[in-house]
């Protein structure tokens, strides 16, 4: 098929976060701006610095018959819970190209496998399976070690499990950008649709890596929040209190759709994905450049490449991890960018309610981004007790409570994601 520009939306939904079991009460947990930060309980967790995460909600042993369970990584557990949901959620029933693999109501026919994709991102990948197979071989010995690790462990894990389960032959993909990954993922399943490739594409971020060396590592590199006594109150983006992010876990999954092929079975349609913006900052492994000139750059490439209005943006789930330097830099970048257009956007931090979830971020928190704009309400910022001048003055913080968007006319949100390695995506959805 020749290359087109197809309109892009969303008809599905789904996830598995610190806050809840699925999008739903996700959702509701944002609103509420509850947080999903506890101790950790495991005896390992003593020894450590760091002795906080956020873990999803529900266990997905709760979820997930425990022989498939043995062959799945952690973060493909979630992954796939998630695009369960989002796939229901769409209206589609069973596998595509089997008797059962249509939509519930206004279907037109059976989906058609090979223009069906799958896009699911993770940053670090089967990392749990990696370290605790290791730990079999030293202590139990070679005969002991799975036989399903590798498939296990690798990073396309996730989405390979994810492809199959749907029956998706258009292409399976695994972009790997650190905590970028998520959002990349999305913005490639957004252009896999727009150019032709396929009609359906399900897409998103998952990550498991609550898990001591993850955790000891992050912190010996000063990148997470040491703030035991006060796990709740720990990610506080924008703060100045604010001394790193909290380590989540969970997964986020959106099913994409070319406008023509949603309206022709009749689906619900949450909002346009508008398309992506991306950049590398090419200045250091881990730190952000101070003056947010790639995430500039990638913004700038998203109003570029598509016909993105910025009077039209009302809302940002910023990427805003609770460290130092990156939330000051994001702000400087959308103000240098949209200027006094930033005025009218409802800033919002959301990882000060889930955590960090690294390369399930971009998921999750598009997720978020689209029920905003469906729901057309901003999810508060939690924790900001004493905002920083710098982030007061370059942007509108949604703090302590949710706030209502504008309820009539069209309204857009950008969903920002930045990652290890100085990776910038930026991620523009619609109403429609």
């Amino acid at each position: 098929m020749s290359s087109t520009n197809r309109t892009v939306v969303v008809t599905g939904i789904g996830a598995t976060t610190p806050l809840g079991g699925d999008a739903a009460s996700t959702w509701e947990g944002l609103i509420a701006g509850k947080s999903g930060v506890k101790p950790l309980e495991q005896e390992w967790a003593a020894d450590q610095a760091v002795r906080i995460a956020a873990p999803v909600a529900v266990d997905p042993s709760e979820v997930i018959p425990r022989p498939q369970a043995r062959r799945l990584d952690r973060s493909a557990q979630f992954a796939l819970i998630a695009a369960q949901e989002a796939w229901k959620d769409a209206g589609f029933t069973g596998k595509a190209g089997e008797a059962d693999g249509t939509a519930e109501s206004g279907a037109a026919g059976t989906v058609d496998p090979d223009r069906l994709g799958a896009v699911i991102a993770s940053g670090i990948g089967g990392v749990t399976t990696l370290l605790d197979q290791y730990d079999v071989l030293k202590e139990k010995g070679v005969r002991r070690v799975s036989p399903h690790t590798v498939p296990m462990l690798m990073p396309n894990g996730p989405s390979a499990n994810v492809g199959l389960a749907v029956g998706a032959r258009a292409g399976v993909h695994t972009p790997v950008s650190a905590c970028a990954s998520g959002a990349e993922a999305i913005g490639y399943a957004i252009e896999m649709i727009r150019t032709g490739r396929a009609d359906i594409v399900v897409a998103g971020g998952t990550e498991a890596a609550i898990h001591p060396l993850p955790i000891a590592a992050f912190g010996n590199m000063m990148a997470m929040s040491k703030n035991n006594d006060d796990p709740q109150g720990a990610s506080r983006p924008f703060d100045t209190g604010r001394d790193g992010f909290v380590l989540g876990e969970g997964a986020g999954v959106l099913v994409l759709e070319s406008a023509e092929h949603a309206a022709a079975r009749g689906a619900r349609v949450y909002a346009e994905a508008v398309g992506q913006g991306i950049s590398a900052d090419s200045h250091d492994i881990v730190q952000p450049e101070p003056e947010g000139r790639g995430i500039s750059a990638a913004l700038q490439n998203l109003l570029d490449r598509t016909d993105l209005d910025p009077a039209e943006i009302v809302h940002v789930n910023a990427h805003a991890t609770s460290t130092p330097a990156g939330d000051i830099a994001e702000l400087k970048a959308l103000r240098k960018v949209l200027g006094d257009d930033v005025d009218h956007m409802a800033v919002s931090g959301t990882k000060s309610m889930t955590g960090h979830l690294l390369g399930g971020a971009g998921g999750v928190e598009s997720v978020a981004t689209v029920l905003a704009l469906y729901h057309r309400v901003a999810p508060p910022t939690i924790n900001v007790e004493n905002i920083d001048p710098e982030a007061e003055a370059a942007a509108d913080i949604v703090r302590g409570e949710a706030r209502k968007l504008p309820v009539e006319g069209r309204i857009a949100a950008l969903n920002d994601s930045f990652g290890f390695g100085g990776h910038n995506v930026v991620l523009a959805f619609r109403t429609v």
